[in-house]
């Protein structure tokens, strides 16, 4: 995939998981990373049990699923400090 693909769909995946997790997006550039890094977070968790995903779909869900990871996780410090 080109830079910008995977940017542009990690974008879509952030800001899907920033509106699940709280209701609406954290902006452009927070959504972006959330997505990116969630990509990547997810496709190691899912890596563990197996599971690969192809295609543009398959890097949306797993982007969504680590970034909603990554949401939940930096809730969890924010609450406990």
């Amino acid at each position: 995939m080109s830079l910008l693909w995977i940017i542009l769909l990690g974008g879509i995946a952030g800001w899907l998981a920033g509106r699940a997790m709280r209701g609406e997006g954290y902006g452009v550039i927070v959504d972006i990373i959330l997505g990116l890094l969630g990509g990547w977070l997810g496709g190691h968790i899912l890596g563990w049990f197996h599971i690969h995903s192809g295609g543009s779909i398959g890097y949306i869900v797993t982007a969504f699923i680590g970034a909603v990871i990554l949401v939940w996780i930096v809730r969890l410090v924010k609450r406990n400090t």
